[in-house]
């Protein structure tokens, strides 16, 4: 085979698609996304973003621009379910942003999206193909779309969230169930005047459930995401219309600054909580996933985004001087340094969903008594100190076996 760039296609125009897609045309490198929907939007909801995936936004060119679209939030404030006292406090601001190099932001998730999609060129983008088939043939990929169009490359990135069809025609695993859904709304500002006052992240913890609250868009709105156990509801749509009045209902009795803040919310999304558990392997000759399609979480540690940026800087450095015959020396390259780091993130997301959610009682007095050292600034150094995309520069020419 010539010693050419690798063709790529990507498989999905979410967050983690679109940060890969950028990424490889900033290093030179062309691309293809091929998205099933015919209109490109983000959900109306809010996302943070820790400095582990901020400082990767600014490799991008996108961060100041995106510090004046969002928020900077002082601290995260963990708070008693019943009464609202605070519990904990982890500083953020500009201890934060000394401390690991990059600013922690509240963002509304369509302004990350706009920016990414603005970082790509015009041709990049291909709505409307729902890929249904991917079939290796000799030293490429072959691509079917569900309306029978037809394309080959060099590479293909799942990055098409957790129901990933490459996902499921390369490995076949199916989701877990959590037993949880999660309501999600937009409030106006004036709903949480706290926020205003002092711009930060708010977590309510209770039993079998929490909630939390952050402002948005420049601090003209709130998003505020609650957990409850999910019954017979399956819905995964993110767009799914959900009851304001059984969200209520399911937080009666909690904080009144809480139950404020949800009464006003115009209206409210809601579905089920899905996330897998960790597979051996993610890729393979010429095959791989990022972000959920790889490493699907529940949304416990406000982490979904970050990791799904990290995967992106590291598999477009691990392709940028890769040719179409070394794709799958690139890929192994990329899955041993993703792996481990993903695993160690996702054991923590399934310990925050038991502590968030302990019941009143001796188990959760240990827990609060724990919290001013689980949630300090310092002792998030493995989490928002990591800078995936100096570690793949670091690693890129090391052999990988």
């Amino acid at each position: 085979m010539a010693e050419v760039p690798p063709r790529v296609a990507i498989v999905g125009a979410g967050i983690a698609g679109v940060a890969l897609a950028a990424a490889l045309s900033q290093r030179g490198l062309a691309c293809n996304v091929f998205e099933k929907t015919r209109n490109l939007r983000e959900i109306g909801a809010g996302i943070q973003i820790s400095p582990n995936g901020s400082r990767l936004l600014q490799d991008l060119g996108i961060g100041r621009c995106l510090e004046r679209r969002g928020v900077r939030p002082d601290s995260i404030d963990v708070r008693n379910w019943a009464d609202g006292r605070t519990l904990a406090r982890t500083p953020l601001g500009q201890a934060c942003e000394q401390m690991y190099g990059a600013p922690y932001l509240a963002l509304h998730r369509a302004d990350l999206h706009s920016a990414l999609v603005e970082q790509l060129p015009e041709s990049v983008l291909h709505l409307g193909l729902e890929c249904v088939e991917i079939t290796q043939v000799e030293d490429e990929v072959a691509i079917r779309c569900a309306d029978g169009f037809e394309t080959r490359a060099d590479v293909v990135i799942g990055a098409d969230g957790i129901r990933s069809a490459v996902r499921q025609l390369m490995i076949g695993d199916e989701p877990r169930f959590s037993g949880q859904s999660i309501y999600r709304a937009v409030v106006p500002a004036e709903a949480w005047p706290t926020a205003n006052e002092r711009p930060h992240v708010s977590i309510w913890m209770g039993p079998g459930q929490h909630c939390v609250a952050y402002p948005i868009s420049g601090g003209a709105s709130v998003s505020v995401a609650a957990t409850a156990e999910a019954g017979d509801w399956r819905r995964e749509s993110w767009s799914a219309e959900g009851s304001k009045g059984e969200l209520l209902d399911a937080y009666a009795g909690w904080a009144p600054e809480l139950l404020s803040l949800l009464s006003a919310a115009p209206s409210v999304t809601r579905w089920a909580l899905y996330d897998r558990d960790p597979v051996d392997r993610w890729s393979n000759e010429r095959v791989t996933l990022i972000g959920d399609a790889a490493h699907p979480m529940l949304p416990f540690g406000a982490q979904g985004a970050s990791l799904g940026l990290e995967d992106a800087l590291t598999l477009a450095i691990c392709l940028q001087n890769a040719t179409a015959s070394t794709v799958p020396d690139a890929l192994r390259r990329y899955e041993a340094l993703r792996r481990p780091r993903t695993e160690q993130v996702h054991r923590f997301i399934r310990e925050n969903e038991r502590n968030h959610h302990v019941d009143d009682g001796d188990g959760q007095r240990e827990r609060d008594a724990a919290l001013d050292t689980d949630f300090g600034l310092r002792q998030r150094a493995w989490l928002f100190g990591h800078d995936a995309a100096a570690e793949a520069t670091s690693n890129v020419v090391a052999p990988v076996r």
